[in-house]
C-alpha cells in the first residue's frame, strides 16, 4: 500500500490507522498548498485532486477518508478499529462522518478555504458577506460542532468507550485544528487529544510529519 498525504491534512487520521495495522506500506509527501495534488503525476492517480489517497497492493486507488479508514479496519479485523457491536460500530461511522463531512468539511473549510464557500457577486461582497464573514461562520461552525461531539465523548477514553476505532482518528485531526484557529477545545475532547499522543502509532506519526 502506499499512502499519499500532506502537512496539515486529514490524511494525519489515515496514517495513524496504518501504523496501528502495522503491516508494510509507503507515503509520499505532497506539497498540496503548493498545488502538487492537481499536477500530474498525482492528477492522474486521484482526479479529485485531495489527500489522503491510497494507493492499493492490486494498483487500485482508494479516496475518501471514511471509505479509506473503513476499508482499512475491514480488511485488518485484528487491529480492532471497528467495533464489533453494531450498535457500536454504527455510533463510530456516525462521528467519522460527522467530523468529515460537517466538521471539517463545512466549518474548518470556512475557515481555510473562505473563498470556496463566498457569495461571487460584488453586492454581497459589499454588504460584508466575503471572506471575514465566512471566516467568522466556520469559527462558530466548529464551537458548535465541538459542543455537540463533547457531550457524546463525555465520560469516555474514546469514541465509543474504551476502544480506539476509526472514529478516533478523524476525530483527532480535527481536534488538532483547534488551537490552530484559537480555539479552544472543550475538556473531554482535549483530554481525547492527549489520549492519543501517547498512542505509539500516533507518535510515529507526528514524528514523520515533523510535528509533536
Amino acid at each position: 500500500m502506499k499512502l499519499y498525504w500532506g502537512p496539515h491534512t486529514c490524511a494525519i487520521g489515515t496514517h495513524v490507522l496504518l501504523e496501528e495495522i502495522g503491516k508494510p506500506y509507503e507515503a509520499e509527501k505532497l506539497d498540496v498548498a503548493g498545488g502538487d495534488t492537481h499536477k500530474p503525476p498525482f492528477s492522474h492517480i486521484n482526479p479529485k485532486g485531495k489527500v489522503p489517497t491510497l494507493l492499493r497492493d492490486d494498483g487500485s486507488v482508494l479516496t475518501e477518508y471514511g471509505a479509506i479508514a473503513t476499508w482499512l479496519a475491514r480488511t485488518n479485523p485484528e487491529a480492532n478499529l471497528l467495533p464489533s457491536d453494531p450498535e457500536q460500530e454504527a455510533r463510530a461511522i456516525e462521528v467519522m462522518d460527522y467530523v468529515v463531512g460537517t466538521l471539517h468539511g463545512q466549518a474548518f473549510g470556512r475557515i481555510f478555504k473562505p473563498q470556496k464557500f463566498e457569495p461571487p457577486d460584488i453586492v454581497h461582497q459589499t454588504l460584508g458577506v466575503g471572506q471575514h464573514a465566512t471566516e467568522r461562520k466556520g469559527h462558530e461552525m466548529v464551537e458548535e460542532a465541538l459542543s455537540i461531539l463533547e457531550r457524546q465523548l463525555a465520560g469516555r477514553d474514546y469514541v465509543t468507550g474504551d476502544q480506539f476505532t476509526i472514529a478516533d482518528s478523524a476525530l483527532f485531526y480535527a481536534e488538532r485544528w483547534a488551537p490552530q484557529v484559537k480555539i479552544a477545545l472543550p475538556p473531554a475532547l482535549a483530554a481525547h487529544l492527549a489520549r492519543m499522543k501517547t498512542r505509539p502509532a500516533v507518535q510515529r506519526v507526528l514524528s514523520i510529519w515533523g510535528e509533536r
